[in-house]
């Protein structure tokens, strides 16, 4: 069989190395960082255990979009928490608090509560989540017809009540949404998959990403850590072998790219087969914005524990178009259990452009100047103030806070610019937005959640394009179960 060297041990990497790996191929996964994971990698302050980018998870119900692909990789008996059935995520928005339940009637009677004139258009827009979802693994065989439309017009189009829009715009923070460019399916898949089921993991991404690592250990797959790729080598037919650390060569068959496309190409800077317009396509893609994060540790019994996620707007904020400002406009607010009923500790999260940190772009991780440590602080204690306004108390009930920028995804992940989605999908030109996993060297194959969705759900889909590349789509399905 081929030699597989794996790229990158994020999502992707970890689950197209898991395939192949269990089909037999000899296979090696690389990864810079001292920990695999990417955005799944999580971090420790104060004894506490904190997430880079994995809060929670949709549609691991067994009827579920997640569920056979984590079924496949012995994922489930993992320790997943379910959230509120019927509060799972909690909007804020226009002065109100709307409840946002799990499965698919409950959501139509509990937003039909709300907004009792638009019973039959909640009903239309559930139906059309809910087909999405149904009919996700038959994306594998030619991508869905919704790439090609509108998310914004279309949801105009569908609902008339502005709030209602609003409402069912509102637990989109987990994307980025853009008025001009997002396709329908992006929009009504990832949100579906949370509507047929939401879950967090206790443990996190790390409890995550050791059982990948475990199980692929176990299939013959060598982990390593430290091990960054410094060059991909072709000839004038293949690949070749890859470059680690500058002076070690492992020779491949097949390479298999978690970077970002841009970053996988500038891998290989003489080879003739990656066309100059190739790169230039690839270096001006557009990718979403990155995201402020703030960890907080919270005083003891000082805020109850809530098994919902909680999204918050203010009355200036444009949920369909982000504009950087000093002032943060939303937010999405994740509590972590602690003991006798109290949150121990909470994830906020806001979007942040990359330009406003660009001019901190050149300092070193670990010795930032005092202007970015001072933007930061400004930053969290204006997205403590919005928070505020629907958890009363919550500034008082602050321990200690940690944050985190783009600058810190980036150095962390590797994503160009801290982008926290990938590349942003564009309905006007899905041939070039939607990226095959497929490049023009032989035997180099990419993955992750640049070429197809973002998010648990997305790269999982995708890291199914990628090995399909290798053994076909009929040899795929029989292996995950989908036939």
């Amino acid at each position: 069989m081929e030699r597989i060297v794996v790229i990158g041990a994020g999502l992707g990497g970890l689950e197209t190395a898991y395939i192949l790996s269990r089909m037999g191929y000899p296979v090696q996964l690389l990864e810079a960082c001292p920990q695999v994971g990417g955005a799944l990698q999580t971090y420790r302050r104060r004894g506490f255990l904190f997430d880079a980018g994995f809060h929670y998870v949709g549609g691991l119900d067994p009827h579920g979009s997640l569920y056979p692909l984590f079924r496949y990789f012995h994922l489930l008996n993992l320790p997943w928490r379910q959230l509120d059935i019927d509060a799972a995520d909690i909007v804020c928005v226009g002065g109100r608090r709307f409840h946002i339940p799990q499965g698919h009637s409950n959501f139509v009677e509990t937003l039909s509560h709300y907004f009792p004139d638009s019973r039959s258009e909640i009903e239309k827009y559930t139906a059309l989540l809910k087909t999405v979802g149904d009919n996700i693994f038959n994306s594998l065989d030619a991508p869905s017809q919704l790439f090609s439309v509108s998310a914004h017009d279309w949801l105009c189009d569908t609902i008339s009540d502005p709030l209602l829009r609003k409402v069912l715009s509102g637990t989109s923070l987990k994307m980025q949404l853009d008025a001009d460019t997002t396709p329908l399916y992006v929009f009504a898949q990832i949100n579906n998959s949370f509507i047929q089921s939401s879950w967090r993991l206790d443990g996190g991404g790390e409890t995550l990403c050791n059982a990948f690592v475990q199980q692929l250990e176990s299939f013959g797959c060598k982990v390593r850590t430290n091990a960054r790729v410094t060059r991909i080598i072709d000839d004038s037919s293949k690949v070749t072998c890859v470059e680690v650390n500058g002076n070690e060569r492992i020779e491949a068959d097949i390479v298999i790219s978690d970077l970002h496309p841009s970053a996988t190409y500038a891998l290989m800077p003489d080879s003739k087969a990656i066309r100059r317009i190739t790169r230039n396509r690839m270096n001006s893609l557009s990718n979403s914005f990155g995201m402020f994060t703030v960890n907080c540790v919270l005083k003891q019994q000082a805020i109850p524990y809530l098994n919902s996620n909680v999204y918050i707007y203010d009355d200036e904020a444009h949920l369909w178009n982000y504009t950087p400002s000093s002032n943060p406009h939303s937010v999405l607010v994740n509590l972590y259990p602690g003991d006798s009923g109290y949150a121990h500790r909470l994830d906020l999260l806001t979007p942040m452009a990359f330009s406003e940190v660009e001019q901190w772009k050149d300092s070193s991780f670990g010795s930032r100047p005092v202007d970015y440590l001072q933007f930061k602080k400004g930053r969290a204690e204006a997205l403590f103030r919005l928070v505020e306004t629907q958890i009363p108390g919550f500034i008082d009930s602050i321990d200690s806070f940690f944050t985190s920028t783009p600058l810190t995804y980036e150095h962390y992940t590797s994503s160009p610019q801290g982008s926290a989605f990938g590349v942003l999908k564009d309905w006007h030109s899905p041939l070039t937005t939607l990226l095959s996993p497929v490049t023009p060297v032989k035997g180099l194959l990419l993955t992750g959640q640049n070429l197809n969705l973002h998010g648990i759900l997305g790269v999982s889909m995708t890291s199914l394009f990628t090995v399909s590349a290798i053994t076909g789509l009929p040899a795929l399905r029989n292996e995950i179960g989908l036939t």
